[in-house]
């Protein structure tokens, strides 16, 4: 399951009638589930597995826990807000100042006074990982550790070390290792020792004896593993976003609490005492009027704070004006528009529609679309094979290796690769890598793509085709050109291209009113090596929105 997997919960269908406190009728559930955001994976009626698959804009509802408490609300056998109390602490944990430099922010609790089974020991691991590798981006935002918390001794400390000065036996091993060792030889260490690199101490969990309870993002230490009849948990995590780190502790005490566990919380001290965990609510107001419009219902103030009730919030009606409490675990509600859209799902998407106009209408096709298919028909006519390429690329290519003129790039913020890092302002340097991968096979080869590129944050459409052979010449291109812009119906004139792209007198500029509306010619010899081809290459490039717009016309 990747960064943006939609995570599938597993859990008995007993247990969530439990959870419940009544039991529903399995049908019921498996039709109303899928109203809140979800998919019924794999449930086979009369079956006690079930099995649901929830969009990841929703952790709160990664475990049978966190499941029952919104279906306790959006059943009515319990609207309204959930409050967990939050009994005062008793312990401390100290943040000291040099494990801001590895991964900055830190949260902690305690869940006393919890039985620990099979299936809630089950249920927790899931929950901790369908988090880490969701919202929490594979640990790089944050990491969760759960620890048996009568193993250590209090106040605990989480600061940074010097990889040579701690070593402990991890999770599920019998040896100690150190720090360096754990994060070339453990499979989580070599799984998540990226996320360490560069720094020169790693930030480690220790009590008052110094033995270790965790080592972040990467693993857990031994001592602390929680089993079958562990009855005290304390739950750490540390990470690079404050509100990440916090929202995902609201979501694993909140589940815990949902089992009985009662909920202590701890004083952090760095520097500045505070307590955690903090559930207290999100208050916002919005105004019904509003809402009924952005959803186009009509319900009237008392219906929006039902709806909000059903979602599992607190809200009361004052006037247009509907106060709203939402609970720490919502992560998701962030503007608005996202209480909007609770007010659509609580009201119910079922309860949608009615009559609708029936008008008769000729539809068509728009005029890009309408050109593209015409330009097709040309293209493959004059003895071209079309190809797809995709809308990502990279400066280098673009304009390195082309030659091309400098354009503004839509750059991608954090890019998997960095043959993907913009998106694409030409379409020529993706055909030129179509050409590379395929210059073992028979000559001539003759491409074209009629596809979208990104300039100034601004799409248009274009035109691009290449050939490539033993023998070319500037006239094989030039006459191909001329035919497609004749098609098109364009009034154009040509004039040399100075561009380093085309060998010098053999390359030319298509204006139109005043504009560039393409360029065609010979590839240098530099270009054709930079791309690694062996053979002469003729391209012609051609903005078909900027061409549709000064042809006035459409074959």
């Amino acid at each position: 399951m990747g960064g943006d997997a939609i995570p599938v919960i597993n859990f008995s269908y007993r247990d969530l009638c439990s959870l419940l406190g009544e039991n529903v009728p399995q049908e019921t559930l498996v039709e109303r589930i899928p109203l809140i955001g979800a998919d019924m994976h794999d449930t086979e009626a009369g079956s006690d597995d079930m099995s649901v698959e929830f969009f990841p804009d929703r952790p709160d509802l990664f475990s049978v826990e966190g499941l029952a408490r919104s279906l306790r609300a959006f059943l009515s056998i319990e609207t309204g807000m959930k409050e967990y109390p939050v009994c005062k602490p008793s312990l401390r944990a100290i943040v000291d100042r040099s494990a801001k430099d590895v991964r900055p922010y830190f949260s902690c609790a305690v869940v006393r006074d919890i039985s620990i089974d099979d299936a809630l020991l089950r249920s927790v691991m899931e929950l901790q990982e369908k988090l880490h590798m969701t919202i929490g981006r594979k640990r790089s935002k944050f990491a969760i550790g759960v620890h048996d918390l009568d193993k250590v001794v209090p106040p605990f400390r989480y600061h940074a070390v010097p990889s040579g000065e701690i070593s402990f036996v991890p999770l599920a091993k019998t040896e100690a290792m150190g720090l360096e060792r754990i994060l070339s030889e453990n499979d989580k260490g070599k799984e998540y020792a990226h996320l360490l690199n560069g720094h020169s101490k790693f930030p480690i969990i220790t009590d008052s004896n110094g033995d270790v309870l965790s080592f972040p993002p990467i693993i857990n230490g031994a001592l602390t593993t929680v089993t079958v009849g562990t009855r005290n948990l304390f739950i750490d995590v540390t990470g690079t976003d404050a509100k990440a780190v916090k929202g995902a502790l609201d979501i694993v005490v909140t589940s815990l609490a949902e089992r009985g566990g009662r909920i202590e919380a701890v004083i952090l001290d760095d520097g500045k005492e505070r307590c955690s965990p903090d559930l207290a609510p999100v208050e916002r107001s919005v105004s019904a009027s509003e809402c009924e419009k952005f959803l186009g219902i009509s319900i009237g103030p008392e219906g929006v704070a039902e709806a909000l009730r059903r979602m599992g919030m607190e809200a009361s009606a004052d006037g247009d004006t509907v106060n709203v409490r939402i609970p720490a675990t919502r992560l998701d509600i962030m503007h608005t528009v996202d209480v909007f859209e609770d007010v659509a799902v609580g009201y119910g998407f079922e309860r949608f529609g009615g009559t609708h106009e029936v008008v008769q209408t000729v539809g068509g096709l728009l005029p890009d679309t309408s050109l593209s298919e015409s330009l097709r028909d040309v293209m493959i006519g004059l003895g071209f094979t079309e190809v797809t390429t995709l809308t990502l690329s990279n400066p280098k290519d673009e304009f390195g290796l082309s030659g091309l003129p400098v354009t503004p790039v839509t750059k991608v913020l954090n890019p998997i690769t960095e043959d993907h890092a913009c998106l694409r302002p030409y379409l020529m340097p993706s055909l030129m890598r179509i050409l590379k991968h395929n210059k073992h096979r028979d000559l001539p080869q003759r491409i074209f793509e009629i596809g979208y590129v990104v300039r100034g944050h601004k799409t248009s459409l274009r035109l691009c085709a290449l050939h490539t052979a033993s023998k070319t010449t500037f006239t094989e291109i030039k006459s191909v050109s001329e035919g497609i812009l004749k098609e098109m119906g364009a009034e154009y004139a040509l004039e040399a291209s100075l561009i380093p792209t085309f060998v010098e007198g053999r390359g030319a500029s298509v204006r139109s009113g005043g504009s560039e509306i393409g360029m065609f010619g010979e590839l240098s010899p530099k270009v054709v090596t930079d791309f690694e081809m062996t053979h002469p290459v003729l391209m012609l490039e051609f903005d078909l929105s900027t061409a549709v717009g000064k042809a006035g016309r459409l074959f």
